[in-house]
């Protein structure tokens, strides 16, 4: 019986650990902490019982709720009524760019017709063009269209759901194309043998498929309709029917007294419902983001 040999573990020195690996760490903890100070800043700012940023470097020098209170209680800042808005807002924005998006990226991957190559070129090249241009176009039409249907023209929360809805389809369309181009047609074409429509191929089995990829686009077209402010601050005019970050922004547009604790406890309301849709679909998001990338 032969007798085995145990050949001693060699430990590798700090030196080598370091070279190999070890410098990896450090540049992940600098990253970490490089991304965490803004959070921290305005977290403290935000529990600072003074309404500006002096002596805020000094991180949770003084803690209170006093600005809480004040941004939820003050009757000159409608805080609920904006939070309330931007959560209808962007929800309804974000459940129908899935959808309408789906659709629309559905019909480019599975069905061939006229225009369709045109089509694709033509949502990758309108991008190109920032939001911003098309501002005083969009207050004309929201203006003209408001004397006849006031319930989606300027100052209707319904008419800037149009809005980004028109902005937010072609970049996600053709993020959702990708991705639906990794399903195999096959499993299209077996339920076709069996009698199922394109309608019924859609909403039963393919849906389930990409559903990584309707999480990603729900996240995206979620975060951008919260954060957005441009658009916003031109259709919605009564301070009751604005959303968060139009309403934040009045509160530090005072150059005489800028109530920065104020906002920074806003800002970190406002931004509870995003970190939450994000823990909830965060197990799609890896997959939705990549999956598509390649066919």
């Amino acid at each position: 019986m032969s007798a085995i040999v145990e050949t001693p573990v060699r430990r590798r020195s700090f030196g080598r650990w370091f070279a190999d690996t070890g410098w990896r760490h450090v540049v992940g903890v600098v990253v970490v902490a490089f991304s965490l100070l803004p959070i921290v800043f305005v977290l403290s700012s935000s529990l600072n019982p003074n309404g500006t940023l002096t002596g805020s470097n000094a991180l949770f020098s003084r803690i209170g709720i006093d600005s809480y209170v004040r941004i939820l209680t003050d009757p000159k800042v409608p805080f609920p009524a904006w939070f309330a808005n931007t959560l209808i807002i962007a929800g309804i924005t974000a459940l129908a760019t899935v959808f309408l998006g789906a659709l629309a990226a559905y019909a480019f991957s599975r069905m061939r017709f006229t225009g369709r190559r045109f089509g694709l070129i033509t949502i990758v090249v309108v991008q190109m063009f920032p939001q911003l241009l098309a501002v005083v176009a969009i207050f004309l039409l929201l203006s003209t269209i408001g004397d006849w249907f006031p319930a989606l023209g300027l100052n209707s929360r319904i008419g800037l759901i149009l809005v980004y809805l028109g902005g937010a389809l072609g970049v996600n369309t053709y993020l959702m194309y990708g991705f639906f181009n990794t399903v195999p047609q096959s499993i299209d074409e077996a339920a076709r043998i069996d009698g199922a429509g394109h309608a019924r191929v859609f909403f039963t089995i393919i849906l389930r498929l990409v559903a990584p990829i309707l999480a990603v686009v729900a996240l995206l077209s979620f975060i951008s309709t919260v954060n957005e402010f441009v658009v916003a601050s031109v259709v919605l005019i009564d301070t009751e029917q604005q959303t968060l970050a139009v309403g934040l922004t009045k509160l530090v547009s005072n150059p005489r007294y800028a109530d920065w604790s104020a906002f920074s406890a806003g800002a970190v309301m406002s931004a509870l419902p995003v970190v939450a849709l994000f823990l909830f679909l965060q197990k799609y998001i890896v997959g939705g983001l990549t999956a598509g990338a390649v066919k």
